[in-house]
């Protein structure tokens, strides 16, 4: 939810429902093998005492209507609200980065970094062209953390109800 952002986790959770009742709904997605915020998709930096510092999240762009659908599904049953119609924030071809958290006192310490590093990684096994991800439009501190990774600028995004600018790293062949 820190990387949604609470804005975006309320504008899915609709008017009627809490931040809690969100964070209900994605605890089972995460806790899920079949969705596109699942434990299987995420790579999780532990520091030396082996407290959760943060966290990456990433599938396979080409399954994402598949990863979805679990989304939509506990979206209706728990807000009634049906997000069908969300604008796709991936396509084949990309490892898509889906969620990047660092919590709050481990942040400044190039865990981010590693994390990104590690999830490019993966896409490189994957054999993947390319790792994108969303950043908003409003995160200038995100989108240069992205740029000293070497993720480039793609073209502009809407997700959530934000405006996301659309970051690639291409593998060179």
């Amino acid at each position: 939810m820190q990387a949604m952002n609470y804005d975006c986790c309320q504008y899915f959770a609709g008017p009627s429902h809490t931040l809690q009742d969100f964070e209900d709904l994605m605890t089972r997605l995460v806790e899920r093998d079949d969705t596109q915020y699942s434990w299987r998709g995420t790579i999780a930096a532990l520091t030396d005492g082996g407290d959760l510092a943060g966290i990456c999240v990433s599938y396979d762009g080409a399954r994402l209507h598949q990863l979805r659908q679990a989304f939509i599904d506990e979206a209706w049953r728990a807000f009634g609200i049906d997000h069908s119609g969300i604008p796709d924030e991936t396509q084949p071809g990309e490892l898509y980065i889906d969620s990047l958290a660092v919590k709050e006192k481990y942040r400044a310490q190039g865990i981010a970094t590693q994390l990104l590093k590690a999830t490019i990684q993966r896409g490189r096994q994957l054999q993947l062209p390319a790792v994108g991800l969303l950043v908003d439009k409003g995160n200038p501190r995100a989108e240069q953390l992205y740029q000293r990774v070497g993720f480039r600028y793609k073209d502009d995004n809407e997700w959530g109800g934000h405006p996301m600018k659309h970051y690639v790293y291409e593998f060179k062949l």
